[in-house]
């Protein structure tokens, strides 16, 4: 899915979700459902601006909320890309991270750079029946 497209769907399902830029592996908006290019650079540049002084406290971010009396800034990030978004006053934070999260991901790589692989699940060994064991 290209990121208009994942955009769309987003604003759609997520009522809260105002204004979207998804930043790619090459820091530049890949997306966006602002018409201005002006106000793309900025919510892109303070996305970007936000997980760089998050990192300097805690390396490692993968989600930050900067919640302010008119709306919350939200932003996401999936290996080397970006997500951000507005929203409005008091939103669902839970749910609107799972919005965030689901529409980045679903965002082509090719449209947006790779993305990080998802570590693989292993199952633990299955526990032996009593009959098992008595064999």
């Amino acid at each position: 899915m290209d990121a208009a497209q994942a955009i769309a769907d987003l604003t759609e399902i997520s009522p809260q979700v105002r204004d979207v830029v998804v930043i790619g592996t090459d820091g530049a908006a890949a997306g966006s459902n602002l018409t201005d290019d002006a106000a793309v650079a900025r919510l892109a540049d303070g996305a970007k601006r936000l997980v760089e002084a998050a990192e300097a406290l805690r390396p490692g971010v993968a989600q930050l909320e900067a919640a302010t009396l008119a709306g919350s800034v939200f932003v996401v990030r999936d290996g080397d890309r970006l997500i951000a978004a507005t929203t409005t006053p008091e939103p669902t934070v839970g749910l609107v991270f799972y919005d965030l999260k689901t529409c980045l991901r679903a965002i082509d790589t090719e449209s947006a750079g790779p993305v990080a692989p998802k570590p693989v699940r292993r199952r633990a060994p299955a526990k032996k029946k009593a009959d098992d064991a008595a064999a």
